[in-house]
């Protein structure tokens, strides 16, 4: 009787864990193989995990309903804990589900600290590769536009060198203060490369601009998988502090990137089908933001 009232007095966690449960179920079937037949270019599989994400993703965002009158006890309580409150839980809830839906993911396996900082540093010769690539890609960008760009990217070398050194220095010795560090560098270089593509996206060229956001998007798609792997093996807490720190949203970022060449990216370092990649990636995407990046 307990566990039916609470999923009364509380539809909103429940759901969201029968969502969660769904996504992960789903993300571990597609590893194994298992696809339950064709659905358009993809899977049964994989459609049944971007709708989880999907509908996570609405109900993260969903109004209280204290906001809307609340006539039932519980919804009055609720009311009268102020929006503050509210917010709160609702960040917290969404820091959960990044960390749950990263779960299934192929570069969660294992999930140690040790594997996962291992992980993080076999994205290093793609970063350094994809780093290397912006710092040649002005000479090729017309020459009203060049400078734009140089601004824009003029932090990435820095930034990468210090997390792929955090990384080394964390894989080295996986301890509560050095994953702090690599936290701390992961959200700072992902907030450079958010302003980058921003200013990109302000080139009017537009064989200028899609050359310039295509390079970038090569940096942020490693970056965002080395945020989503730092974030696994860190607290709900930690998780909450990572998003408190970004001023740009990755929502803001989005509309400037293509998620098809993110996808490949991904597909190509781990070796696993488009369609997967794909939708691990939307995944990602819509988890971070429901966490508040």
């Amino acid at each position: 009787m307990n566990f039916l009232t609470n999923i009364w007095n509380q539809p909103k966690t429940s759901a969201a864990g029968l969502l969660i449960a769904v996504a992960s179920i789903a993300g571990v079937l597609s590893q194994q193989g298992v696809t339950l037949g064709k659905a358009g270019t993809g899977t049964v599989v994989t459609l049944l995990s971007a709708l989880a994400t999907a509908l996570l993703g609405l109900l993260a965002k969903d109004p209280e309903a204290g906001s809307e009158g609340a006539s039932h006890p519980s919804e009055q309580t609720a009311f009268a804990r102020g929006p503050g409150r509210e917010q709160g839980s609702t960040a917290k809830l969404g820091a959960w589900m990044l960390i749950a839906l990263l779960i299934p993911l192929p570069w969660m396996q294992g999930c140690s600290a040790v594997s996962v900082a291992q992980n993080i540093v076999n994205w290093t010769p793609a970063l350094q590769s994809a780093v290397a690539t912006v710092d040649t890609t002005a000479s090729l960008l017309a020459p009203a536009d060049a400078p734009i760009f140089t601004a824009a990217t003029a932090g990435f070398d820095v930034a990468s060198n210090l997390l792929v050194a955090q990384a080394k220095a964390y894989l080295a010795n996986p301890s509560a203060s050095a994953l702090q560090l690599l936290q701390t560098q992961v959200v700072t270089f992902q907030q450079q490369i958010s302003s980058a593509v921003l200013q990109a996206a302000r080139i009017v060229d537009p064989n200028s601009q899609q050359q310039a956001l295509a390079v970038i998007q090569a940096v942020a798609t490693i970056v965002s998988t080395v945020l989503a792997l730092v974030a696994s093996i860190s607290s709900k807490a930690g998780v909450a502090h990572m998003s408190a720190q970004t001023g740009i949203k990755l929502a803001m970022v989005l509309p400037y990137l293509n998620n098809t060449r993110a996808a490949e990216l991904v597909a190509a370092h781990y070796g696993e089908p488009l369609s997967q990649a794909r939708a691990q990636v939307a995944q990602v995407e819509q988890a971070e933001i429901n966490a508040g990046f």
